[in-house]
């Protein structure tokens, strides 16, 4: 990382980072282009995990090449200053790097939405209906490297606390709930 000043080292904070954000953005190249999904994930051991369908582009570009780049961040916060070039982020950020393994037992499937579904807030007992468990597959990233930069001041009496956004986020579907748009064939910019 070039600007030492904003690299974090700290275990436990890198931790808290990778287990307590909800979005991870998944690189991959596909035929010497960059490809990128944004996916909801869990960490545990070492690990990310992410479920897909068994079928598409995500999973075509890993069976021929399980090499992966992702960036996970905590809740970004804009701080603002009467001078626009004064304006800043206080935000915390991971880049890491592994390889993909595709789960398909189904056994290992329940153990991998567990963790995603605990990433999320879920922690009593998870029952899956055998039909969709079937239609997935869990894709384990094996973490290799990564680097955690921070952003911003954090005085915040626990080092690890990451901050809250200015906004709730809107969701897709709650734009289009919201303007009465509610045919999921809908696509809003």
């Amino acid at each position: 990382m070039r600007r030492k000043d904003k690299e974090v080292t700290d275990r436990q904070i890198i931790d808290h980072v990778l287990s307590t954000a909800t979005i991870c953005r998944l690189a991959m190249v596909d035929d010497g282009e960059p490809y990128i999904v944004p996916v909801n994930y869990g960490h545990r051991d070492g690990a990310l995990y992410v479920h897909s369908v068994s079928a598409g582009r995500k999973i075509d570009v890993l069976c021929r090449h399980a090499r992966v780049c992702f960036e996970i961040e905590s809740s970004a916060v804009i701080t603002t200053h009467a001078e626009p070039c004064h304006w800043g982020t206080k935000a915390r950020s991971i880049v890491g790097y592994g390889s993909v393994e595709i789960i398909s037992d189904c056994e290992e499937k329940r153990r991998g939405l567990d963790i995603i579904m605990a990433q999320h807030g879920k922690t009593d007992p998870n029952m899956y209906d055998e039909k969709q468990l079937a239609a997935v597959v869990i894709l384990r990233v094996a973490i290799e490297r990564i680097t955690c930069k921070q952003l911003g001041h954090w005085d915040d009496g626990m080092a690890n606390q990451a901050p809250l956004p200015i906004r709730p986020a809107v969701t897709p579907r709650a734009r289009s709930v919201a303007l009465g748009l509610t045919n999921s064939a809908v696509r809003l910019p």
